[in-house]
């Protein structure tokens, strides 16, 4: 008898203490942090619909989890497998493979905010793109001309100039520029809605031409109370028929031939370009920048005022007038003693 009950408590030790034992281990092994990679930081790129194993075989090649063993129990004791997203992760630290499932499952994804300001061109957005290490310019120009991602609102449109909302934008290394562009575009419909549209067409205006109006007055102030007027400036115009007469379209004109250097001289005023509003009348022929919030809703709504003129007080403001006499005045002081005096 005494026989037998010694090999029954052996049995009920191996049978029970063994699998305590080996469950101590590998707990131990999944809760250890851990870090094999000699650099400061360690980039991992899970892609869209990766199994598990193909997970477990990056992590463990990047030197995240230690072996292949360790992170199969890992997922085992946390039944999250199925949970795992997609997306860069960066690793800066030792961790347990539990931990690093926990960041799998949360979709805690390294991302950077890019900014893009307002007034920016495709080809200068595209500079910012490149920047900011996210892909080539080359990339962002040829994302932004699709123009079917605005065909409904815009069907003259032969690229997206205008219609990639300034704002900034947070991203992955791994966001491409037709994902970029695509969200971009998105913004800029959640900010120059169906009312604004709705408001520019019982005024006469296409989206193409408010948008391309209030480009213009994004280019010509950072001021957000002389938006408006600025805006009431240009449609006064437009309406007795006066020439727009504005700088920012000469220099887009010579941005897209190539030719503008910082500065613009009395002969770039005769440039053969139909976005030269000096040379030809009307609006130009689409946005010459991308317009911001307030200067989309300037466009829709201008403000109720008289103003043809206006010029630079050189400080960041501008002075308004009706009559060219009085602009000619404004002229000869701000503009004409103003840089005599710096002489």
């Amino acid at each position: 008898m005494r026989k037998v009950a010694l090999a029954f408590i052996f049995v009920v030790v191996f049978f029970v203490g063994v699998p305590v034992l080996l469950g101590t281990i590998m707990w131990t092994r999944i809760t250890e942090q851990y870090k094999g990679y000699d650099s400061a930081e360690q980039f991992v790129e899970i892609p869209r619909g990766a199994t598990a194993a193909d997970i477990r075989h990056r992590l463990v090649d990047a030197g995240v989890v230690e072996n292949d063993l360790t992170m199969r129990a890992a997922l085992m004791w946390s039944r999250q497998a199925g949970k795992l997203k997609a997306g860069e992760y960066r690793f800066d630290r030792p961790l347990s493979a539990v931990e690093v499932i926990d960041r799998l499952v949360r979709g805690d994804v390294h991302t950077r905010r890019v900014t893009f300001r307002e007034g920016l061109t495709i080809a200068e957005m595209a500079e910012v793109f490149a920047m900011q290490e996210l892909g080539q310019a080359s990339d962002f120009v040829a994302a932004a001309k699709d123009a079917s991602l605005i065909a409904d609102l815009d069907p003259d449109a032969r690229d997206l100039e205008g219609y990639l909302f300034p704002e900034t934008y947070t991203v992955s290394r791994s966001t491409s520029a037709v994902e970029l562009v695509s969200a971009m575009v998105a913004r800029f419909r959640n900010n120059f809605p169906e009312a604004s549209r709705q408001r520019a067409a019982a005024d006469g205006f296409s989206v193409r031409e408010v948008v391309t109006l209030a480009s213009l007055v994004e280019k010509e102030t950072a001021r957000g109370d002389e938006r408006p007027m600025v805006s009431a400036v240009y449609r006064n115009r437009l309406r007795i028929g006066m020439g727009m007469q504005a700088d920012p379209t000469v220099i887009y004109a010579l941005q897209k031939a190539g030719k503008y250097d910082g500065n613009i001289r009395k002969e770039d005023l005769a440039i053969n370009s139909p976005y030269n509003t000096y040379r030809y009348p009307g609006l130009p022929p689409g946005p010459i920048a991308s317009p911001g919030k307030a200067s989309l809703d300037a466009a829709a709504r201008p403000a109720d005022a008289p103003y043809l003129f206006f010029v630079s007080k050189n400080d960041g403001s501008h002075v308004f007038a009706t009559t060219l006499a009085e602009h000619n005045r404004n002229v000869e002081e701000y503009q004409v003693r103003y840089f005599q005096k710096r002489k």
